[in-house]
């Protein structure tokens, strides 16, 4: 059983989290429309260490994973702080 850290209520089977995409900061309001529709469609491909919205479902809770896409290893996970560095 894959099991995923929540930073509230701590290791859950997966099966209790639901993928929320890669985070990615949201340009400026005042962008151009191409700005915007490469902000909604365009995506970052290629295996690598991506930061990504997580939702433990049970409770809520939404989360930051650091995760090997390459691999699936989950090098950390915590709670999104805006401003903050991670």
């Amino acid at each position: 059983m894959q099991l995923l850290t929540c930073p509230v209520n701590g290791p859950r089977p997966l099966s209790e989290f639901a993928y929320g995409g890669e985070l990615r900061v949201m340009p400026d309001p005042a962008v151009s429309d191409a700005e915007w529709a490469s902000y909604v469609f365009d995506r970052t491909g290629g295996a690598r260490v991506k930061r990504e919205w997580w939702c433990h479902t049970p409770s809520g809770v939404w989360f930051i994973a650091e995760r090997d896409t390459a691999t699936g290893t989950v090098h950390r996970t915590f709670l999104y702080a805006p401003g903050s560095p991670g």
